[in-house]
C-alpha cells in the first residue's frame, strides 16, 4: 500500500496538504493541490475557510491515519467524488455511488443550452414538461428543475440502482414532487410530448474504453460509457424516437463527445430533425447539440 512520505503526527495542516499534494503529483494526478485540500478537509471535518484558518494546527495520530487512508485511495486513482460520495453540479451537491456516472463540469453546457432555449422563447415561468434520458444521479433534471420553478420532469434510466440515487438527490433538494423516475431503456417507458428533452448519453466507442483514464475506466459504470462500436448507438435510437417525444417547438439537447458534432448532426438530420444549435464548453469543444422537428 502506498503511503504519503513524511506525513506523521505533529505535522501541521498546511504541511499535510503539501505532503499529500506532493505524493499526488508524483502519481501524475493533475489536480493534486485541489484534491489534497478536499480530502484533508473531509478527514478533519472542516470547511474550506476552517482549513485555512487552522493551517498551523498540529495533527493527532488518529487524524493522520484518516488522511493517509483517503490519500491512499486517491493514489490508486479513485476519483475524489467517489471517495467523498458526492459531487457538486450546477451548485447542487449530488450523492454519487458506483451505480452512476460522476457529473462532469462540461455537462453543465447542456443546462446552459437548455436555459438559453427557454429564455429566448419567454418560457421560463411556463409549466414545461421535461425529459431527462439516462439520468444517472439526476444531474440534468434536477439542475433544470432548480431553475425552472413551474416545470416538471420525467427522468429515465435503465438502472434501478441509478434511479434510487437520483430519487434521493431529488428528495434532498426538495425537487422530488416535480420529478417522476422511470426505469426503462432510453425512453421506452414514457410517452410524449415533451417541451424539452435532455441527455448525457453513453458516447465512448467500445474499443476506446480500455484506454480511458483509470478514474473513468475503473470507476464509472460501463453502461454509462459504452456508446457501441462507434459511440453513436444512443444518438441513433434517440433520433428515431424524437417524433414521438417532441411536441411543437420542442427541443432535444444532447451532450457530445469530443469530435462527434458532425456525426450526430448527420444522424439527427437524416432522421428528419433540424439542428438548431451547437454550444461549446469552456475548453472550446462542441459539447451540447440542440435539434427539433421541422
Amino acid at each position: 500500500m502506498r503511503v504519503v512520505v513524511g506525513l506523521k503526527a505533529g505535522a501541521s495542516i498546511a504541511e499535510s496538504i503539501r505532503l499529500v499534494s506532493q505524493s499526488f503529483r508524483m502519481t501524475s494526478i493533475e489536480s493534486a493541490d485541489v484534491d489534497a485540500r478536499l480530502l484533508i478537509a473531509e478527514a478533519l471535518r472542516l470547511g474550506r475557510a476552517q482549513l485555512i484558518a487552522q493551517s498551523d494546527r498540529l495533527l493527532e495520530a488518529r487524524e493522520v491515519n484518516v488522511i493517509s487512508a483517503l490519500a491512499t485511495r486517491r493514489l490508486k486513482h479513485e476519483p475524489v467524488a467517489r471517495i467523498l460520495g458526492r459531487k457538486e453540479f450546477w451548485s447542487l451537491e449530488l450523492a454519487v455511488t458506483p451505480a452512476v456516472l460522476v457529473p462532469r463540469p462540461e455537462t453543465e453546457t447542456v443546462v446552459e443550452s437548455a436555459l438559453d432555449f427557454v429564455a429566448t422563447r419567454g418560457l421560463r415561468m411556463e409549466k414545461l414538461r421535461l425529459l431527462d434520458i439516462g439520468t444517472g444521479s439526476g444531474a440534468l433534471a434536477l439542475a433544470l428543475l432548480s431553475e425552472l420553478l413551474n416545470a416538471s420532469a420525467v427522468a429515465t434510466d435503465i438502472s434501478a440502482e441509478a434511479l434510487a440515487v437520483a430519487r434521493n438527490n431529488a428528495a434532498r433538494h426538495k425537487l422530488d414532487a416535480r420529478c417522476r423516475f422511470v426505469a426503462c431503456d432510453i425512453a421506452a417507458g414514457v410517452g410524449g410530448p415533451f417541451d424539452l428533452v435532455v441527455s448525457n448519453p453513453p458516447y465512448i466507442a467500445r474499443g476506446e474504453i480500455a484506454g480511458l483514464p483509470p478514474e473513468v475506466r475503473d470507476h464509472d459504470p460501463v453502461s454509462a460509457l459504452d456508446g457501441g462500436k462507434d459511440g453513436l448507438d444512443f444518438y441513433r435510437r434517440l433520433a428515431g424516437d424524437s417524433a414521438r417525444l417532441l411536441g411543437p417547438g420542442a427541443l432535444t439537447i444532447v451532450e457530445l463527445g469530443a469530435g462527434q458534432g458532425d456525426a450526430v448532426s448527420a444522424l439527427f438530420t437524416n432522421a428528419g430533425l433540424t439542428v438548431r444549435s451547437v454550444r461549446k464548453d469552456l475548453a472550446g469543444i462542441p459539447r451540447a447539440l440542440g435539434a427539433s422537428l421541422p
